[in-house]
Parts: C-alpha cells; sequence; structure tokens
C-alpha cells in the first residue's frame, strides 16, 4: 500500500471537488447522502470524472450521514447504510483507476453547535450533549470503516468541541485506529476565526492530540481570500496542510462564479508560497477546477513538514503557549468555589454573568488561564461546571483564554472536558487509587485532548518531602509516557505548594522542597512543565497582604529560577522581587528556604510591625469630614499642582432651583427625570394613569418630554454623564410601573423608537466615548444596540439588517480604526445600503470622514460628540433629505479646502541638525525594569482636568454634581489603595543612539521615524551619526491593572449606574499620572548642565509617532515587558486600556512634531524603511495621506 505520509513530502496531492455542484448538474437535489443508496451509479460517475481530473484523494458522499443531520429527513437509522454504501462506491472508482488514488471518509460537523447556544435568552440549553451527538457520529464512522476507507477526513468544522466529540468516538472504535485522519476547519469570515470565535491556532490546538496527517481549510471563502490564511496555518502546523475554498464567493443568487483559471492561479500562489501540501475545491467547484489546480501545482515543491515541538499549547479562543521563554504563565484562580467566597456565592444564587466578570477580571489582570473549580458541598459540582462552562462560552471575552478544569470528583472533570471547545488542562489526577485506575483516567482524558495536571500524592497519601515528591513525580512521568502514550510536553506536575511559617517545625522545608523538586523534575523527566498553588504557602499570615506579597514574589523568584512553569496565582498578590523592603525580604527568604531557624518568629515580629504602622498611618491621616477628604488629596490644575488641596473646580456649588409649590404631575415627572429622583414616581404615575386614556400616552408625552429635556441640558453642558445614566434609570423605573397597564403590543403598534446601531470598530478596544454617547441617544429616545468593540463589519450589517436599523454608528480611538471605517463604507456601497452612517471618536474628523470616507459611501457623517451625535440623529430621523444635503455641502466645502491646501507647494524649510553640545554624550540613565509604582507615588500627579474631560466636562466648569464625581473618584481612590487593588507597573529602557537621516540608530535597533514636509522629525533630538557620538534615548511602557470591587461593595462604582466608567475614567487618569512620574525621574537623572532639558515622550500611534505598529517593537525591547501584562491586539490596540506606549526624547528643545498629512512617497519610503506590508501599510499609515 502507498505510504500517504512519504507521498505528501514529495508532491502536492490533489483533492477532489464538491459533491454537491456536481449532484445538481445531473439534476439530484435534496438529501445527498440518500442517493447512495438511490442512485449510486451516479456517484460513482462523479467520483471517476474526479479521478480522471487528476485528484488523488477522493472523499465519500457522507458529509451529512450522522443521525443529527438524517433526522431532518426522518432517516437517522439509515445514517450507517449510507456512509458505508457511500464508501463503496467511491471505493470502486479508486481500485478502478490506474493509479493510486486515496479514499477519504468525509464527516461533516453536523447543523448543530456544542458550543454555542442556539437562545441567547437560554445560554445553556443545547439541543444536543458531547455524548449524544459523538453516538451520532461513531455510528457514522463505523460505517465508514466497514466500507473500507483509506483516509478519514473531518470537514467544514465551525466548532472544535464538535470536531473533539467526532474524534473520542473514533477512539472507540479499535479498527480505526490506524487510519489516518485529516482535519479541515471552515472560517466564518477573512479574519481567520471559526463561527464559534477561535483563530486557526487555537483551533488545531484543541484536536492536535489525534495527530492529523493534515489540517487545513475549506468552505466559506474563494482561494484568493484564502492565500493570507493559508499562510498563517502553514506557520503553526505541525503537519500537511490542505486548502479547498469554494469557487469564489456566492453572488446574490448564491452561486459560484470563479472560474477554473482563475482559482488555479490563486492556487498556485499558495504553493508557490510553500504553504500546502493537499490542494482541492469545496462549493461550485467542479472537475474542470480540479483539473485547472492539478496542472497549475504541477512540479512545485509541498510545504515542508516541520517536526512537532516540545511547548505545551493549549486554547480558548485564541492559543495559549506554555512556555519559560516566555516568563511564568499566570493562572487565574478566582473562579474557585473553594478558594473565592464571592464566586462561590454567586453559583450558588445562579448568578452565572457576574461569576463571567470574575473571569474577565483576571484575564484583564494578565492570566492567560482561568481554572475553573466548583466542588462544593452544597452544589452539584458536575452540573454547575457544566451550566458555567456553557455561559463561559457565549462570552467571547472570558472564552479566549483556556481552561482549566479543576475538581475532585472524576464526573465533574468529565463534564467540564466536555463542555469547553479549546484544549484544557485537567487539575487534576493522582496515583493515590493506584496504578489501574491512574493509567484509565489519564487515557481518557488524553482522547478529550486535554493536558494532564498530575498532583505528588500517591496509595501512601501526599508527598510533604523532597524525597517523597521525586518519587511520585518519576514513577507517574513512566506511566504516562510508556503506557498511555502522553507527549511530556502534555505532563505538568505539582508538588504541593504547603503552607510554611506555621510554627511547626516539620513544615519549615516545604517551600524550598518545592523548589528543588521542581529543579530535579526539569533535569530528569525531559520535556514535562510544573506548576503550582502559589497562594498556598502564605496561609498562615492571612489578613497581612504585604507580607503574604512579598513572600509569593520571593517564592516565584526561586521556583522560577529552578524551572516552574506556571503559577496558579492572584496578580494583584505580588510585589517586585527587587522592591520588597530589606529586611523583610531577609525574614522571608529565610523562611522559604530554610536557612535560619528563627526565620518565622522574625516573620511574625515584622508582621506584627507591619500591622501597627499601618493603623499608625490611618488613623494619622484620617480626614475630618468631607472637606477634609478634598482638601488631604492633591489637585493639578493645567498641568500643574495647585497650591492648595481645594476641589477641581475651584468654584461654589450651583444653588438648586426651588420646586414650584403647585407643579403639575407632568412637571413634576419632567423634573423627577432631569433631576433623576424616583422617590417620588409611583404617586406621579399612578395620578397619570387616572388623567391619561391609555398608558403610551404617559411615555409618549410628560416622560418623553422630561428625556428630551435630559438631552437638551447635557448638550449645553449643563448636565453630566452621572446624572444622564441616574435619568436613564428613572425613565426605566417609570416605564416599569406602567408596564402591567399596557396592553401586549400597545408601544410597539402606537410609537416606534428610531433605532441605531452602534459598535467601536474591529481592532479598537476603547468605548467610553461610545457608551456616553448610546446613553445620550437613549435619553433622546433611540433604541441603542451596542453590539460593544472590536466589533467586525458584517456582524455590525447584519444587525443592522435584522433589525432594520434606522441609523448605523461606529466609533474608533485609535488610527487604525479608520481604515476600518473606510471598509465599513465600501462594503455598504456594495450592498446597496443607504441607511446613515455617523462616525466618531478620537480618530475620526471631519475632514477624514469629508475626503475619505464620503467618496466611499454617500450617506456617512462625522458626530464630534455624544451631544453632536444626538442632535444630528434626531435631524436625519426628523429630516434626512435635508439634513443629508446640508452635510453634503459642508463635505464637499472641506475637500474643496483640502484640494487647495495640496496645490499649494509646501514651504520646505532645511531644519539644520542641533549644535553637538545641545545634546547629552553617552548612555547615563539606568533602565526601569517593571518598577511596581505605588498608587500614592502616581496621586501627586493626578490630572483632575484630564480626569474631566474624559467624561466630555470642560475645565473649570462649576457644577455641584462636577464636585460630586470628583468625590465619588476620590473613594474609588481610596479603595484602590485601601485594598491593594492597583497595580502600576513601568518598564523604560535608554540606549545610546544616534540618527541616520530619519532613522534613529542602536546598537540593537532601526527606528525609522517620520518628518512633516519642512518640518522637524523626532530623529532630529538624537546626534546625527557624523557628529561621532552617541545620546540617550528611551522608549518606556506602562500599564494599570485593578482588581474588581468586593462583594456588598457600598462604593461609588458600586451603588452608582455610571460604576464601570467612573473605575475605567480612574484607571486612564492613573495611567497618564505615571507617565508624568516617568517624565520627573527621568529629570531628576539628567546629569549636571542638562537638569534645563526638556523631556517628551511621544506615544506611538499618536502625532508625532503616528505609527502604531511601533509598539511592537516597543514592548519586544523592553525589560520585562511580560510582567507589565499588556496585550497588543492584531490592530496594535493595548489591553488593558490603561496602558501607554512611547519612545522618551531628551533635549533642550525637544518638542512634539506634527505630522498629519505626509505624500504617497513619504509613506512608501517610510513603509520600505519599516519592511511593512503592502496591506499593514493601508491599514496603519493611510489616514497620513
Amino acid at each position: 500500500m502507498h505510504d500517504i505520509r512519504a507521498e505528501l513530502s514529495r508532491r502536492i496531492l490533489i483533492l477532489d471537488g464538491a459533491m454537491g455542484t456536481m449532484l445538481q448538474r445531473k439534476g439530484l437535489q435534496g438529501n445527498s447522502e440518500s442517493f447512495n443508496l438511490s442512485d449510486p451509479e451516479i456517484i460513482g460517475e462523479i467520483h471517476k470524472e474526479y479521478i480522471k481530473a487528476g485528484a488523488d484523494i477522493i472523499t465519500t458522499n457522507s458529509f451529512s450521514a450522522n443521525s443529527i443531520s438524517q433526522s431532518e429527513y426522518g432517516l437517522s437509522e439509515k445514517a450507517g447504510q449510507m456512509a458505508e454504501a457511500a464508501v463503496r462506491i467511491a471505493r470502486k472508482a479508486a481500485d478502478e483507476a490506474p493509479r493510486k488514488v486515496w479514499v477519504a471518509g468525509s464527516v461533516g460537523p453536523t447543523s448543530k453547535s456544542l458550543s454555542l447556544a442556539q437562545d441567547i435568552g437560554d445560554p445553556v440549553f443545547r439541543p444536543y450533549s458531547f455524548d449524544e451527538m459523538s453516538e451520532a457520529f461513531e455510528v457514522q464512522i463505523r460505517g465508514l470503516v466497514r466500507g473500507g476507507v483509506d483516509l478519514l477526513l473531518f470537514e467544514t468544522c465551525f466548532d472544535a468541541l464538535n470536531t473533539k466529540a467526532a474524534l473520542y468516538a473514533l477512539g472507540h472504535i479499535p479498527e480505526a485506529k490506524d487510519i489516518p485522519i485529516m482535519v479541515s476547519a471552515s472560517m466564518s469570515d477573512r479574519s481567520g476565526r471559526t463561527l464559534t470565535g477561535q483563530t486557526m491556532e487555537a483551533f488545531f490546538r484543541s484536536i492536535q492530540h489525534c495527530n492529523p496527517i493534515s489540517f487545513g481549510l475549506n468552505c466559506s471563502l474563494g482561494a484568493e481570500e484564502m492565500i493570507p490564511l493559508i499562510a498563517e496555518v502553514a506557520s503553526f502546523a505541525t503537519c500537511a496542510v490542505s486548502c479547498y475554498p469554494n469557487a469564489g464567493l456566492p453572488n446574490e443568487m448564491g452561486e459560484y462564479d470563479e472560474t477554473p483559471s482563475q482559482m488555479a492561479e490563486s492556487v498556485r500562489k499558495m504553493a508557490l508560497a510553500g504553504s500546502v501540501n493537499i490542494v482541492g475545491g469545496c462549493c461550485g467547484t467542479t472537475p474542470e477546477h480540479i483539473k485547472a489546480m492539478a496542472e497549475a501545482v504541477e512540479g512545485i515543491s509541498p510545504r515542508t513538514i516541520p517536526e512537532q515541538d516540545n511547548i505545551l499549547y493549549v486554547s480558548g479562543l485564541e492559543s495559549v503557549s506554555v512556555d519559560r521563554r516566555n516568563n511564568l504563565t499566570n493562572v487565574g484562580e478566582r473562579t474557585n468555589v473553594a478558594g473565592s467566597r464571592k464566586f462561590a456565592k454567586l453559583i450558588a444564587a445562579g448568578d452565572y454573568e457576574t461569576g463571567l466578570q470574575i473571569a474577565a477580571q483576571q484575564i484583564e489582570n494578565g492570566a492567560s488561564i482561568i481554572d475553573i473549580n466548583m466542588d462544593d458541598a452544597m452544589l452539584d459540582s458536575r452540573l454547575e461546571m457544566e451550566k458555567f462552562l456553557r455561559y463561559v462560552s457565549n462570552d467571547p471575552a472570558v472564552a479566549k483564554a483556556a481552561i482549566m478544569i479543576d475538581s475532585s470528583h472524576w464526573e465533574t472533570l468529565l463534564t467540564g472536558l466536555k463542555n469547553a471547545q479549546g484544549k484544557c488542562i485537567v487539575n487534576s489526577i493522582s496515583l493515590k487509587e493506584g496504578e489501574k485506575i491512574f493509567i484509565e483516567k489519564a487515557r481518557e482524558i488524553k482522547a478529550l485532548g486535554a493536558a494532564i495536571i498530575v498532583i505528588a500524592f500517591d496509595e501512601e497519601g501526599q508527598a510533604t518531602t523532597y524525597d517523597r515528591k521525586v518519587e511520585i513525580c518519576k514513577r507517574a512521568y513512566s506511566l504516562l509516557t510508556e503506557k498511555v502514550g502522553v507527549r511530556a510536553c502534555d505532563i505538568i506536575f505539582d508538588v504541593n505548594v504547603l503552607p510554611v511559617g506555621t510554627g511547626i517545625p516539620e513544615h519549615s522545608r516545604y517551600g524550598i522542597d518545592f523548589i528543588e523538586a521542581v529543579r530535579w523534575i526539569k533535569a530528569n523527566l525531559p520535556g514535562c512543565r510544573t506548576s503550582g498553588g502559589v497562594s498556598n504557602l502564605s496561609f498562615s499570615f492571612r489578613g497581612n497582604n504585604e507580607v503574604r506579597e512579598a513572600m509569593h514574589s520571593v517564592f516565584l523568584y526561586h521556583a522560577i529560577s529552578a524551572g516552574l512553569d506556571m503559577g496558579i496565582v492572584n496578580p494583584g498578590m505580588l510585589r517586585v522581587y527587587d522592591e520588597i523592603e530589606p529586611e523583610l525580604l531577609r525574614c522571608v527568604e529565610d523562611m522559604i528556604l530554610d536557612t535560619d531557624a528563627e526565620a518565622t518568629e522574625r516573620l511574625i515580629e515584622k508582621a506584627s510591625w507591619i500591622l501597627l504602622e499601618k493603623d499608625l498611618a490611618e488613623v494619622r491621616q484620617r480626614p475630618e469630614g468631607p472637606e477634609a477628604t478634598c482638601a488631604s488629596r492633591p489637585v493639578r490644575e493645567n498641568g500643574r499642582l495647585a497650591a492648595s488641596g481645594r476641589c477641581l473646580t475651584g468654584a461654589d456649588p450651583s444653588p438648586s432651583v426651588a420646586e414650584p409649590a403647585e407643579a403639575t404631575v407632568e412637571e413634576r415627572l419632567v423634573r423627577a427625570l432631569v433631576k433623576g429622583d424616583s422617590s417620588g414616581l409611583e404617586r406621579d404615575i399612578n395620578e397619570c394613569l387616572a388623567k391619561y386614556e391609555k398608558p403610551v400616552l404617559i411615555i409618549d408625552g410628560p416622560l418623553m418630554s422630561g428625556m428630551a429635556r435630559v438631552g437638551e441640558l447635557f448638550g449645553a453642558g449643563k448636565m453630566f454623564l452621572p446624572q444622564v445614566v441616574k435619568s436613564a434609570k428613572t425613565m426605566k423605573n417609570a416605564v416599569a410601573l406602567l408596564q402591567p397597564y399596557i396592553e401586549e403590543g400597545a408601544v410597539e403598534s402606537e410609537r416606534k423608537k428610531p433605532r441605531i446601531v452602534f459598535a467601536t470598530v474591529k481592532g479598537d478596544v476603547h468605548d467610553i466615548g461610545k457608551n456616553i454617547t448610546g446613553i445620550v441617544l437613549n435619553c433622546n429616545g433611540f433604541e441603542v444596540i451596542d453590539l460593544g468593540v472590536m466589533v467586525p463589519k458584517e456582524t455590525i450589517l447584519e444587525k443592522a439588517a435584522e433589525t432594520s436599523a434606522d441609523l448605523i454608528g461606529v466609533s474608533g480611538l485609535i488610527t487604525p480604526s479608520l481604515y476600518q471605517m473606510e471598509e465599513i463604507c465600501k462594503e455598504m456601497t456594495a450592498r446597496g445600503l443607504t441607511t446613515p452612517l455617523l462616525v466618531g471618536g478620537a480618530a475620526a474628523s471631519a475632514l477624514h470622514t469629508a475626503v475619505k470616507l464620503a467618496p466611499l459611501y454617500e450617506h456617512v457623517y462625522y458626530a464630534q460628540d455624544a451631544s453632536a451625535s444626538a442632535v444630528l440623529a434626531n435631524q436625519l430621523i426628523a429630516e434626512r433629505e435635508g439634513t443629508e444635503a446640508a452635510e453634503h455641502q459642508k463635505q464637499e466645502h472641506l475637500r474643496e479646502l483640502y484640494a487647495q491646501s495640496s496645490q499649494k507647494k509646501a514651504r520646505h524649510t532645511t531644519h539644520e541638525p542641533f549644535p553637538a553640545s545641545s545634546f547629552i554624550k553617552g548612555e547615563p540613565l539606568k533602565n526601569i525594569v517593571a518598577r511596581v509604582l505605588g498608587i500614592d507615588e502616581a496621586l501627586p500627579f493626578f490630572d483632575w482636568n484630564l480626569f474631566a474631560a474624559i467624561w466630555g466636562i470642560k475645565a473649570g466648569t462649576g457644577h455641584e454634581e462636577l464636585r460630586k464625581l470628583h468625590g465619588d473618584a476620590l473613594k474609588e481612590i481610596d479603595r484602590l489603595k485601601r485594598g491593594n487593588a492597583c497595580t502600576i507597573t513601568i518598564s523604560a529602557r535608554f540606549d545610546a543612539c544616534h540618527n541616520e537621516g530619519d532613522d534613529i540608530v542602536s546598537q540593537d535597533f532601526r527606528l525609522p521615524m517620520f518628518r512633516q514636509d519642512g518640518g522637524r522629525s523626532l530623529a532630529d533630538f538624537v546626534p546625527p551619526k557624523e557628529y561621532g557620538f552617541d545620546s540617550p534615548m528611551g522608549m518606556f511602557a506602562l500599564s494599570v491593572h485593578t482588581e474588581s470591587h468586593p462583594e456588598s461593595c457600598d462604593c461609588p462604582a458600586c451603588s452608582t449606574d455610571y460604576g464601570p466608567m467612573l473605575a475605567r475614567a480612574v484607571r486612564l487618569t492613573l495611567a497618564e499620572a505615571a507617565s508624568e512620574w516617568l517624565s520627573g525621574h527621568i529629570q531628576k537623572a539628567l546629569p549636571e548642565g542638562f537638569d534645563k532639558a526638556k523631556v517628551i515622550k511621544p506615544a506611538a500611534g499618536y502625532s508625532s509617532c503616528p505609527d502604531h505598529t511601533l509598539k511592537r517593537d516597543i514592548l519586544r525591547l523592553l525589560p520585562g515587558s511580560e510582567r507589565l501584562g499588556i496585550t497588543l491586539l492584531d490592530s496594535c490596540a493595548m489591553i488593558p486600556d490603561a496602558s501607554i506606549c512611547g519612545l522618551i526624547f531628551i533635549h533642550p528643545d525637544a518638542s512634539y512634531p506634527e505630522i498629519h498629512r505626509v505624500s504617497q512617497k513619504a509613506i512608501d519610503e517610510y513603509a520600505r524603511r519599516r519592511g511593512m506590508t503592502d496591506s499593514d501599510k493601508a491599514r496603519f499609515l493611510g489616514h497620513l495621506l
């Protein structure tokens, strides 16, 4: 028999084309698999046509030959028979061929998803369970095996959990164990994600345990669209890569128009790029297409199949590598009912949505894996695990992380694995029940595609000494690798982190024995990983966070040096090792490493002093009353510290307006909405019910009048967001009181609110402005459908069509968002839409809209802020024709001005280099490596004007509500301080640099800069190469991570509806404060004679430094950048949003050059120097034209 693996390394193999297309050509439509029984000759003819065209692999007509799919035709019991018949037909055609042809048994995914809820209102319900779907696949696969397949092809996979169910079924068929497996996924769009949201690599990691001979893509897209996607697959797949696209994208009639020659040309590009080993066709392709492809790739060498590496990969919606070269992998520990009282209460109450927020917070704080545990005596752990994981799968913010299924109950572990689409980690199994059960459990986990944590525990009990830890791990490693066949990289040993400092002598070596056992494992059990629950170490010091944080940091410092790969730890409970107070460090280190018998007593004494000092400090600093609270904190005015700590506005509160003695009920309702006061609502609503003929008239009358008044006051700057949120809540309460009296459908039939679909564009995570605008539009009577952040254009437009939206609004803060706005405009024009599109956000502008967007879509308009959005939206609804005509006239005027300015010859002023004496020589500044900045260090630089600006409030506005917002922010800051709930981390690097033209050059990097024609470049602030010396230039990044609020919190961020915005505004302003701290730190370190030099820090992606991709270089070059917890998205947006990344220049004349309009030639030249692709050039630099 020909070995297909060997053949794949010799040449590119050809897969056949679409069966459905050919059946339609021959007049057969309907249940395709039934034709295996009714029309086998026609199926055989189709196979022969594809073989004649050059197919090396033919796929059986069995895609839907499973009981789930066949139930739609009432033929479930025939599924296995259909599958077997399909193989026998193909087998006959292949065996009669003049050359070797392989028969691949086609297994489709069914039309159901195990990961996604069918009803958004019921996230838990699934029409089929994992086991039910697996049983359906088993019947199908048994039929294929009986028929005599050479290969099994799991194709058009859109949900990895479905595919895992099929692979699990395969494991129950001994006759199939030697049949090679092919897997092909289907992407939902060009973004490279499946329908369930997984990236291609994450999907591959989910099914990699089946050791496929090939992995690739099919369906959904045409060949040209698949070129970049298949190149990405080729970059990570450790097997052959297959690609069989559709014949282009379907036209409006659902047909495929791409010709054989067009498709063959695209496939040839893939082959020449070295991306593929197998090519073929899917929907719309015919023998003519296959023949053209075979000719196109003939003689081209196949992709070289790489060896498997020994890295542990796990996945959720995204792939996670557990690789010590990337430092310690952080596992979030708070979604554990045994370890988090708050999470336990939420699960017991069935509040899974809030539980998801805890998971999301851990991910934001740097966890790439979240540990989920439901073991509680009062809970059904198996049922709760299933429910919570199904909620997780429908929340992309949480589902992106890999899942660690944590339970001491075997059935709960299995339930978890059968409800998670990614590659999970099981926490844990052990030898305590003996080798037989250990091996059985390990085989089941391997069949379900998960990595395994092995606890150092055997028949004799838990290992507490070094010798026992080593003995158990050595034994378990041998059993797993030799008897079960688990890859070493999928084995994770947890050698038990146990409490130290208990005062019990037997516990004194618990810390050092763990560290030394890890060191032995890494040296003697090749390829495996190690992990530990770090917080267990410090249980003896609960209540003293400073000591616990120091213990965790010291322990991790030594454990990571010994080889620890993963840590289950709360990142908020860590300190920077080098910044631990020296005496505390000595006490902790002596205790953990057991180098001093008196270490525990010393640490207990030290811990007592720490608590005492903290109590005394709180007494000394406790303010006396609300005025002292405001006065005790520094305030910044115009970027400088105020002379005194007076409140933000510096103005007296506005006097309250007295209510008229005899106000009508309508006036009282309007006033209640403006004031956000629900106290008298029930009385007033009851009075209105007696007065108005229909309840709906109350909504259309006084309630809508009140909300209109709110919108007017907000637009005039006389109301602020917190007040508007309270008004919206009062409106909601009023409608709720009326609801029982409103006949079903009355609101819809008598009044229709205008509807707007709202989103932040793909690649952008910023949403404060969007959220504010949404609230204002709600107050103006709009129904706002907010799709959130990072939303693809297809999702936006599909939701608009589905909901018959009157308007569409998109927002973006970073400049690559402008590219996404252009793509949306193109798509709307291509679809023949006329719905008005409002664009806004910091990236957008009236000029860009007029010059770049309007020519692409004639109904796009710029909305400067929330107030302008509300005005424009109302005008478009009330009088669209006249409004559009006025907006078009404004746009035309802007285009004329732009054209005139472009025609003017730019003044070309040649700027001479600055004199040599103006530059600092050498490299006098020290790097800052992941320094954790105390919140008290940042507070003197907290810019209250900036904080107000985030809310859209102009500096100096005097208003009592603004004072309240200021007070709420101070309380939020106090909460962060008291609970150590804020981590500000900064890294900075300084290099000796010079310029070569507009490039900044050091020994380690070359960074091109832009120069505005006739103006300065940032490169001017380092000396020219000709001067013969270098001067320091720096780069930096910082992040602010905050913890969520504790349960039953009564602070402003939990007692008001604007709480999340308040917390975010504080976080963003703290980030800017940290940046100002850095400027001051640098200023103090300048050498003598340069103390007056200016320090500027242009952020990557903005104004002076408009290329967002520089963030990639900065985060790669910065020391300790992995400890910043910054995730860089494909769009170069940063998570968390309270992150700043940029360059540092020091020079007496340093300034921020304005780079806003440059020529295409300048952009092309810059892109060449940066090594940018054409797509990146358009995406990241197109806004500069």
